[in-house]
């Protein structure tokens, strides 16, 4: 299962013990609000997309959208996310547990800086009900190898 890859992966880096998880789901940014006891924008939300022949992980605060000129100037192609059946296979985690931690090969992870104004964040864990306490250095260090991006906007 996804989530006990993630939690022995989190357990590799010190993190042992950050992992929540819920008697409901935290599969979307409200859901998870809702569970952890946060504002929406403390989520944060890993959104995958098709970037040539690799995948790429958006990790963004849950209150921001990508900007597509941006991301096209990130990346050099337009924002494809992917299906929703693909996740698992690709990414190595299904849709609603999708993270930066205990991916397969062949998956990029990049942090949008709308993540930086908080110093807690939320990603998810792994499964449709679960997430990690983490601050922003905190993610950095457990989504190595990442990269800090700029390809979101604010409401």
């Amino acid at each position: 299962m996804a989530i006990d890859k993630v939690k022995a992966y989190l357990r590799e880096r010190g993190m042992d013990g950050r992992v929540l998880e819920f008697d409901t789901s935290s599969a979307t940014v409200e859901l998870a609000a809702a569970a952890v006891g946060c504002e929406p924008a403390r989520i944060a939300k890993t959104l995958s997309f098709h970037v040539g022949d690799r995948v790429a992980l958006v990790v963004a605060a849950g209150d921001a959208r990508i900007d597509n000129p941006k991301f096209k100037a990130q990346f050099g192609c337009k924002a494809k996310m992917l299906a929703a059946d693909e996740a698992e296979p690709l990414i190595g985690h299904g849709v609603g547990g999708v993270c930066p931690f205990a991916v397969n090969e062949g998956v990029d992870v990049f942090l949008d800086e709308s993540l930086r104004r908080f110093d807690t964040v939320y990603p998810a864990a792994g499964s449709a009900a679960s997430a990690v306490r983490l601050s922003p250095d905190e993610l950095e260090r457990c989504a190595e190898p990442c990269t800090w991006v700029d390809v979101c906007k604010l409401p």
